[in-house]
């Protein structure tokens, strides 16, 4: 089945050339079925570069996604044409009085700030708590992952003392979560970022870690009372989306090492591969899966007492 998005979105036509079943909104009115809806709350500069990434993943499963995509109120984006913000995105301020069957929250390049001085820190705060009564099933990334353990649970977020940048091997810790149906007892995941989260913080705050790496620490964490997961690392990124940071970097003049086990001998001339892929898949289409299989069918139900 589908994926629905308008035609005109960038991402219709890069994952109709992939092979992913696109369709429009026009066309999926038609069918007698109701496909689930799943919101993209889309916190990171490059919005449309996000937005195929999530689409990829999303529309590979068998199911129909109506796809939605949000953004804060008042934040306003510098690195995405305000016609295509006006064009696709709808603020949350007017979404906040529907249902969805999922949400995804993505990460945003603030890490070096505490969550209370982010600009629209209060009304993410909104939405999070929103999710409690109007979303199924939530999805943190990477900040938005840490910004929700933070603010249900306490979990703080630790600066490293070097961007933890590369391709790095995680264990799968729990190999009967159903949300890690297919994965192997170890993989490689593309990871991006100056903070963590602690294992022993994690679990004192009565939350199962999922995925993990000796190197990198807690990466998938199951928050069940809360109906979410929250995952640190980036199993979305494209082939090159490690190439592109360490390029920009490069190019600013940033002190950056080489991405770690990323480019063939770690050499940036060489082209990278994806190993990460298939996992990417199979996460994102058990977490659909499991959604499918627990959501009321009866939209207006999310959040209900009897849901």
């Amino acid at each position: 089945m589908p994926i629905t998005l308008p035609e005109s979105l960038p991402a219709f036509e890069v994952l109709r050339k992939e092979g992913v079943m696109v369709m429009t909104p026009e066309r999926a009115a038609r069918q007698d079925i109701r496909p689930l809806r799943i919101g993209l709350l889309n916190l990171m500069p490059k919005k449309i570069q996000t937005e195929n990434q999530f689409a990829r993943l999303i529309g590979a499963t068998p199911l129909q996604i109506d796809f939605q995509l949000i953004r804060m109120t008042e934040h306003q984006t510098k690195n995405t044409a305000a016609e295509h913000m006006a064009a696709f995105y709808r603020p949350f301020q007017e979404v906040k009085g529907e249902k969805f069957d999922g949400l995804i929250i993505t990460g945003a390049p603030i890490e070096h700030l505490p969550f209370e001085e982010v600009t629209y820190w209060g009304e993410l705060q909104e939405v999070m708590d929103w999710t409690q009564t109007n979303v199924h099933s939530t999805f943190g990334v990477c900040w938005g992952g840490m910004a929700m353990a933070y603010h249900f649970h306490g979990v703080q977020k630790h600066l490293l003392p070097a961007k933890a940048f590369g391709c790095f091997r995680h264990q799968n810790l729990a190999p009967a979560s159903p949300y890690l149906r297919g994965f192997s007892d170890d993989f490689v995941i593309p990871v991006s970022r100056w903070t963590e989260v602690r294992q022993g913080e994690v679990e004192a705050a009565g939350l199962r870690i999922l995925l993990g790496s000796e190197e990198v620490g807690p990466c998938l964490i199951e928050d069940a009372c809360h109906r979410a997961l929250y995952i640190f690392n980036h199993f979305e990124y494209d082939s090159g989306t490690l190439k592109e940071e360490y390029d920009r970097d490069v190019a600013n003049g940033t002190p950056i090492n080489v991405p770690r086990n990323y480019y063939p001998d770690d050499d940036p001339t060489r082209t990278p591969l994806n190993r990460w892929r298939s996992h990417a898949h199979l996460l994102y289409g058990n977490w659909i899966n499991e959604i499918y299989q627990s959501t009321p069918y009866e939209i207006d139900r999310i959040g209900t007492a009897e849901s």
